[in-house]
């Protein structure tokens, strides 16, 4: 049971599925105050480029743990995991609902099960993210894949945050980075009341689409020289967020910006994949479809489930 005695609720789905703004009017309509889900809406000062909710959105709901580190700060999922535990709890104090919401599966199941994750060592971490600068991403994550496939399986290449604390977590207990796993395979239906949003595959895709255009009409280039300016370029976990890796490519001459676009394009759509692919295996979420307007429209019927 979730703390304070009532299951959380849970919106989360694929991105660019309408999440953000329908979590609002949810919560608006359930007493409940959101909790993000969304490990890049940490970061303050990369709010283009995440589809960050707006400061006019922030007013009609309390939000927690958005903008919670700078870009330049690792940020792990058990530091996540612990100002999560602690919002929570302020917000039960004031009788409130929590409203999970993102597309994060750790982030959501790190709130949602208590996951323990194996402790971090500062000087092997910083030795192996050295190295990873020096032979490449593709070296690294080899390297994982012969020693530990089945996490490979399950991080993507060029993830080199992800492939180095998989890499540090094997040195540091003497097993495999996937042999955390199996409290994941544990699902407590008590814990949580939660909804997942699905869009028809080509609805998705155009709504991806789209979503990047709208970054470059919102200003994101210029919030992606922004922190060039800051030193982003070497800032290991946010320096390789989606969109901001090939913007930041596209600003420094490396490569043009409709490459970039289609690189963005197809990231965001191998992400979607995957967290679909992860978020199906929890059998407590209730599906709902949506069309071409996203997790909007069904605003209503969730509500009805969520507090039916």
């Amino acid at each position: 049971m979730a703390a304070g005695g009532e299951p959380f609720f849970a919106l989360v789905g694929p991105t660019s599925s309408g999440k953000t703004e329908a979590a609002i009017s949810l919560a608006e309509r359930l007493g409940a105050e959101i909790v993000s889900v969304d490990s890049m809406l940490v970061y303050r000062g990369m709010d283009v480029g995440t589809a960050k909710p707006t400061v006019a959105e922030r007013a009609r709901v309390p939000h927690h743990l958005i903008d919670v580190a700078e870009p330049s700060e690792p940020f792990s999922v058990a530091r996540y995991q612990a100002l999560a535990r602690d919002a929570v709890a302020r917000i039960r104090s004031r009788r409130r609902r929590v409203l999970l919401a993102g597309g994060t599966v750790l982030y959501y199941r790190a709130v949602v099960d208590d996951l323990s994750f194996p402790a971090t060592d500062p000087i092997l971490r910083g030795e192996l993210e050295r190295e990873a600068e020096r032979v490449g991403a593709r070296t690294m994550y080899e390297r994982l894949a012969a020693s530990d496939p089945v996490a490979a399986s399950k991080i993507e290449e060029g993830n080199v945050r992800r492939t180095v604390r998989a890499l540090e977590v094997a040195e540091l207990t003497g097993r495999p980075f996937s042999s955390f796993a199996s409290e994941w395979e544990s699902y407590a239906p008590e814990r949580v009341r939660a909804v997942g949003v699905q869009v028809p595959r080509d609805l998705l895709w155009k709504r991806i689409e789209a979503r990047v255009t709208g970054q470059l009409e919102n200003g994101v280039l210029d919030e992606v020289r922004a922190l060039i300016d800051r030193g982003f370029g070497g800032w290991l976990t946010s320096s390789q967020a989606i969109g901001y890796a090939e913007f930041a490519q596209h600003v420094t001459g490396g490569i043009t910006l409709d490459d970039a676009v289609a690189a963005i394009v197809k990231r965001t759509k191998g992400l979607a994949r995957r967290q679909l692919a992860f978020l199906r295996r929890d059998p407590r979420i209730r599906w709902f479809e949506a069309g071409a307007d996203g997790a909007a429209a069904l605003v209503d019927d969730i509500a009805e489930y969520l507090d039916g």
